[in-house]
């Protein structure tokens, strides 16, 4: 029998970690019963009472495992510390809000069955803000134009990934891993499965300016050299206009010198305009020192604080 494991992230997600393992027990013991099942949550350290309900959940199933990390490592390294603890011969990572919709699993797993090591989820449309979904929808353009690797558009993360790639995954040693491009990048035999998103069943998003920031510019630094390029290629035009511009200058005051009036302003417009695009681009550049610094560093994913009905206990 195919051992099928299911990661769950969560974080503050008291209203719903209850309703999501019930969900997949009930789906994998009606509908998927010919396969055995394990279904991880990894808590990155949730401040209400998840960790309490998870304690409950894993006291009556043995199958439903719990990993309690130390503090919050973010939205990208948990998860993926996530993915390499499981044990299954597949693994399916979803969310705990039931934005990815649990209808999901059958069809990821029927693909895999006719051969594909990744089958992923795609949103076709949402039921989030138009305007977000609108805005994402340009960053994935933007990003598949610019990246030397042929990105992926409206995927979250969700999806199935082979025992074989999980393997690839534990083997890569990122400690910024962005597993959406990796899926990407080294990704191979993809099965894409369009859904719509759904609203969150209940609770409040973890999302804000921040963290789509941080994922945007993870993303960019990792998979783009447009950044340091436009840079250069932006200075190299500023400068060939700046000299242009001094020799008209330059010949209308030879031509006209005393009815030519040259004046400050070029001037204070010039600095602030080369100010401004030096700050702009400083600030581009300190993204990806920031992101070589984190992998120069190479800290673990996370630290756990404790983990719950494994077979061997850390």
């Amino acid at each position: 029998m195919k051992k099928v494991s299911i990661l769950i992230p969560c974080y503050n997600e008291q209203e719903n970690v209850r309703p999501m393992s019930e969900a997949i027990v009930n789906l994998f013991q009606k509908t998927l019963s010919k396969y055995d099942y394990e279904l991880l949550f990894i808590d990155n350290d949730s401040q209400d009472h998840t960790r309490q309900i998870l304690r409950e959940i894993c006291a009556e199933n043995s199958k439903i495992k719990a990993i309690f990390n130390a503090k919050n490592f973010g939205q990208f390294n948990s998860p993926y510390y996530g993915i390499l603890q499981t044990s299954g011969d597949c693994t399916i990572s979803m969310v705990c809000d039931f934005q990815d919709p649990i209808e999901l699993i059958p069809k990821y797993l029927e693909a895999w069955e006719q051969g594909y090591k990744i089958v992923i989820g795609i949103k076709t449309s949402s039921k989030e803000n138009p305007i977000m979904y609108r805005l994402r929808s340009m960053y994935y353009k933007m990003l598949r134009k610019f990246s030397d690797v042929e990105q992926i558009e409206h995927f979250t993360g969700s999806g199935l990934y082979d025992k074989s790639f999980v393997d690839v995954l534990r083997n890569l040693n990122d400690p910024t891993p962005f597993l959406r491009g990796i899926v990407a990048e080294l990704g191979y035999k993809i099965k894409k499965i369009p859904y719509e998103q759904p609203n969150r069943r209940a609770g409040k998003t973890h999302n804000n300016f921040y963290t789509l920031y941080d994922a945007a510019m993870l993303s960019f630094t990792s998979y783009t050299k447009i950044g340091l390029r436009l840079a250069t290629f932006l200075g190299g035009a500023i400068g060939t206009v700046s000299v242009i511009v001094a020799l008209v200058y330059l010949i209308l005051k030879l031509l006209f010198w005393h009815r030519f009036v040259a004046g400050i302003a070029p001037i204070a417009i010039g600095m602030f305009f080369l100010g401004g695009v030096q700050l702009f681009f400083l600030g581009l550049l300190g993204e990806y020192i920031l992101s070589i610094n984190k992998r120069i560093m190479n800290r673990p994913l996370v630290v756990e604080e404790e983990r719950i009905n494994f077979e061997n206990k850390r």
